[in-house]
């Protein structure tokens, strides 16, 4: 397990995240616990959450397990606000947040998505004050392009607001926008990137075929916004590559397309949403497992990198 520093921070976050999107919507509590508890003790520290995440749930069960574990100065914890990104609305938020979560400060508050109907100034200035009453220790922002990141971050700067130490956007080998604009403005603002989504949902696993049925209970059938992302010619075109890599090397999908992500340069840590203890062990067998080169130049031939700016809300 490696560790990074997060953006300008003095967090250090592992390479590897746990994206707590399953708890208490995909898999029980009792379920959610054991993952925590595994992932705690194979090393990570970052525990990505949102407010919108089974309506609150998913909150409520990771705050249930801190305070059971006695965890919460061990963890690295995160969580957003969906908008409308209103002064009262994120103070609101953030109040609720830590209720559920049973702690008083985050180490990371995040907006969860760009806001066009509010004022950025008055987003901004709101993340200040929650860093300004303990509530937050740093502020980010999910599913910016470049330019609203660097519109954020011109406003904290002239204003004197706390920046943005991180940004999480959704990358994958189908999935690439990230790599034209946003992650060079990252590496040149110090700023951290969190991804998201290394298997797009559970697309390049192999398991959806083109024209056929999405089972029930999967990713994409839980959250369909997802199938306009990843069911389209050049997506199956790339899952049936990787599958065909995978089928070569006597590998399987999910750990080239896991390793691809995790080993990406600029990327500080990657959140893995998990249903079982196995797929802990699966991320951590990835990394260990490493990609040289040629096959990483390979895998990324299979895609060419869009200039269309791709998130979603989970």
């Amino acid at each position: 397990m490696k560790y990074r520093r997060l953006g300008r921070t003095d967090l250090q976050v592992s390479s590897i995240g746990l994206g707590c999107v399953t708890f208490g919507r995909e898999i029980n509590e009792e379920t959610s616990f054991a993952i925590m508890d595994h992932a705690l003790e194979r090393g990570i520290n970052l525990f990505d959450t949102a407010e919108s995440y089974g309506a609150g749930r998913s909150e409520e069960i990771v705050g249930q397990w801190l305070a059971d574990r006695g965890a919460r100065d061990k963890v690295m914890l995160a969580t957003k606000v969906r908008g409308p990104l209103t002064r009262q609305r994120i103070l609101a938020s953030a109040e609720a947040s830590l209720r559920r979560l049973q702690t008083d400060t985050v180490d990371l508050f995040q907006t969860h998505y760009w806001d066009g109907d509010v004022s950025l100034e008055e987003t901004l200035e709101t993340l200040h004050t929650l860093v300004e009453q303990g509530k937050a220790r740093n502020v980010g922002c999910s599913n910016y392009a470049a330019w609203q990141l660097c519109k954020a971050l011109w406003q904290q700067e002239i204003h004197g607001w706390d920046r943005m130490a991180s940004v999480q956007p959704n990358y994958n080998l189908i999935v690439r926008d990230i790599e034209q604009e946003l992650l060079p403005l990252c590496a040149d603002q110090q700023v951290g990137v969190i991804s998201y989504s290394p298997l797009g949902g559970g697309f390049l696993t192999g398991k959806y075929r083109q024209g056929g049925d999405v089972p029930q209970g999967a990713r994409l059938d839980i959250v369909p916004a997802m199938q306009r992302i990843y069911f389209t010619p050049a997506g199956f075109r790339i899952m049936e590559g990787l599958r065909a890599k995978a089928t070569d090397l006597g590998s399987s999908m999910v750990l080239l397309a896991l390793a691809w992500a995790i080993g990406q340069p600029g990327i500080t840590s990657v959140l893995i949403g998990a249903r079982t203890v196995a797929h802990i062990d699966q991320a951590f067998q990835a990394e260990v497992m490493g990609m040289p080169p040629k096959l990483r130049a390979e895998l990324g031939a299979l895609s060419a990198v869009s200039s269309t700016h791709v998130s979603y809300v989970m």
